[in-house]
């Protein structure tokens, strides 16, 4: 009985261990994804603002 509490108590620290883990690497996917996304918007803008002014001079 000692060796199955033994064996339980192991697994949910390991299953603890492992779900935060998860966590983490998630939250960091999606501070990704929205760096990202930022970073394209401003991309897109910059581009337009430069057709803008390259149009204008002509």
């Amino acid at each position: 009985m000692k060796d199955l509490k033994l064996y339980f108590s192991a697994l949910v620290i390991i299953l603890l261990f492992t779900l935060s883990g998860c966590e983490a690497i998630g939250n960091i996917f999606k501070a990704g994804m929205w760096t990202a996304v930022i970073g394209i918007v401003l991309v897109v803008l910059l581009i337009m603002w430069l057709l803008r002014v390259i149009r204008g001079r002509r």
